[in-house]
């Protein structure tokens, strides 16, 4: 029987090895999740305008009136991660929707979705939303809005931001944007009398998350912006 050296017959096995094993390892890599790696860098680029906020800082939860286009000059940087944290098929919420999506998109922003399944789904909602470890969390949808006065306060470090509704007693780390027509609070408070499904057009949802995405982005949350 013929016998070979231990090196000579292995040795293309070996290259084919090694290069299948540097394939699957790009491959693998190619496919490893970005939000797992911590985001590097600032978060914004430009400034507030004069008039976002009065001169003399608000009181917690205060509802402040931002000068018209005060917020123009402050946008995310790209990459900037935010989900859409979102329940709900009414007319308001798809146009909120919408306008989150187009927000997104313009700015570059790393969007994901999280939709609760239904009413026994809302908290574990807000719960995958968190697991993701966005810059900033998005909620369109009145339903949310107890489910998330129940756990924001545990999550200070998470900046959420909450369009066309508020939280009745919410932390420094909630940004609400309203205006009339909108304001529903929850926790079995009745629906403002103001309340109009109609007044959530497409204009007024994307001036909304404009609104509420500057403030984050210009460390000025934690208010309710009222817009007119």
């Amino acid at each position: 029987m013929t016998t070979h050296p231990r090196s000579a017959v292995p040795l293309r096995a070996r290259a084919w090895g090694a290069l299948g094993a540097a394939v699957v390892a790009t491959l693998l890599a190619g496919c490893a999740d970005p939000w797992d790696t911590p985001r590097t860098g600032p978060s914004a680029s430009g400034s507030l305008g004069a008039g976002f906020v009065p001169d003399q800082t608000p009181s917690p939860a205060a509802t402040v009136v931002p000068a018209p286009g005060s917020w123009d000059g402050i946008v995310p940087t790209s990459g900037y991660r935010v989900v859409l944290l979102t329940y709900g098929d009414d007319e308001p919420t798809r146009n909120l929707v919408a306008a989150v999506a187009a927000w997104a998109d313009t700015h570059g922003a790393d969007l994901r979705t999280v939709r609760a399944d239904g009413p026994d789904d809302l908290v574990a909602a807000v719960v995958r939303a968190l697991d993701l470890h966005p810059d900033l969390v998005v909620s369109a949808g009145d339903a949310l809005v107890d489910p998330l006065a129940l756990v924001t306060p545990s999550h200070l470090d998470q900046q959420f931001l909450v369009l066309g509704a508020e939280l009745a007693e919410p932390t420094h780390n909630v940004t609400a944007v309203d205006w009339t027509g909108a304001g529903f609070r929850g926790e079995g408070l009745s629906v403002p009398s103001a309340y109009d499904p109609a007044s959530f057009t497409p204009d007024r949802c994307a001036e909304a998350v404009q609104v509420g995405a500057a403030a984050v982005l210009g460390g000025q949350g934690g208010y309710v912006y009222w817009i007119r």
